[in-house]
């Protein structure tokens, strides 16, 4: 049985995968085709951003979704040409549908309005104050899937 793609997508540049990656790995900028490489890289520009993110915004810094795509930017920038950018294409995992593509813009925007407004900046002095708010904000997040 042929096992499935991570992601099922409609036909959009951050849909496209790169020839000879057997659809496991998706096009980019350094025409990356191992599973394990473009992960791996993945990983280590992550970790690059997040310690230049440390420079970026200060502890009173009330996040946007602005914000967001920025950080996105510049943790994949190098990588995958839509970094950044909103994606395009409506994305499914199983038989799960995340939001839809055309609904991003609003969902993030309402993102911004409630959670981030409501937990950003983050001086919740109660450690149970702290997780509440970093749940919130990560799983709000991670439902929108705003990126590819």
């Amino acid at each position: 049985m042929k096992e499935r793609s991570r992601y099922e997508t409609s036909g959009l540049i951050e849909a496209q995968f790169e020839p000879g990656s057997c659809g496991r790995v998706l096009r980019n900028k350094l025409g990356i085709k191992g599973k394990r490489e473009i992960d791996k890289l993945e990983k280590n520009e992550q970790i690059r951003t997040l310690e230049n993110l440390m420079g970026m915004f200060d502890k009173n810094h009330r996040f946007t979704e602005a914000d967001i795509r920025k950080i996105h930017k510049v943790w994949l920038e190098k990588i995958y040409e839509w970094a950044g950018k909103y994606r395009q294409v409506n994305v499914s995992k199983d038989d799960f549908n995340f939001a839809a593509a055309r609904q991003i813009p609003r969902l993030m925007d309402e993102f911004e309005k409630v959670p981030l407004r409501e937990y950003t900046p983050c001086k919740f002095g109660a450690f149970d104050e702290i997780t509440k708010a970093l749940a919130v904000v990560h799983t709000e997040l991670l439902l929108i899937p705003s990126f590819s």
